[in-house]
């Protein structure tokens, strides 16, 4: 996929293998299957061009990595656990840039209204665990 995100057009066979082995040896016949492999899977289009095929992109590199990351999510048997050791392995930028990201998906009326909205269920959440808690008893 990288090779053809990279082309940014219609490939064929021939220029990735050219490409690829500009890096290292590779077969003609396994770049083929490679990038049938993708067509079968839905993330590469085709279409005829003389006796080969033109290969390209179906979704995007970013589109692509989103559904990767979806796909790890949901087969975990605890997904907020999952999330919790994915950002903790995260940088501080890519902290700030998920931040951004969820500023843009929520919109600027969400944004601004949901830290506290949230703070409030957090807190009612923990009252209802533990009615005999510091803050579920008034602070104590």
């Amino acid at each position: 996929m990288t090779r053809v995100w990279k082309w940014n057009r219609p490939v064929t066979v021939r220029e990735v293998l050219e490409d690829l082995q500009q890096e290292r040896s590779i077969a003609y016949t396994t770049v083929m299957t490679v990038l049938d492999n993708l067509h079968q899977k839905g993330w590469v289009r085709r279409e005829a061009e003389g006796r080969a095929y033109r290969y390209e992109a179906v979704s995007t590199r970013a589109a692509y990595a989103a559904a990767l990351m979806n796909d790890a999510w949901s087969q975990s048997d605890n997904p907020a656990a999952a999330l919790v050791a994915f950002f903790g392995m995260m940088s501080e930028e890519q902290r700030q840039a998920l931040r951004d990201a969820v500023r843009i998906v929520q919109g600027p009326e969400e944004t601004r209204e949901a830290p506290e909205a949230r703070r409030q269920e957090a807190l009612e959440a923990r009252q209802e665990e533990n009615p005999g808690s510091a803050e579920g008893a008034g602070g104590r």
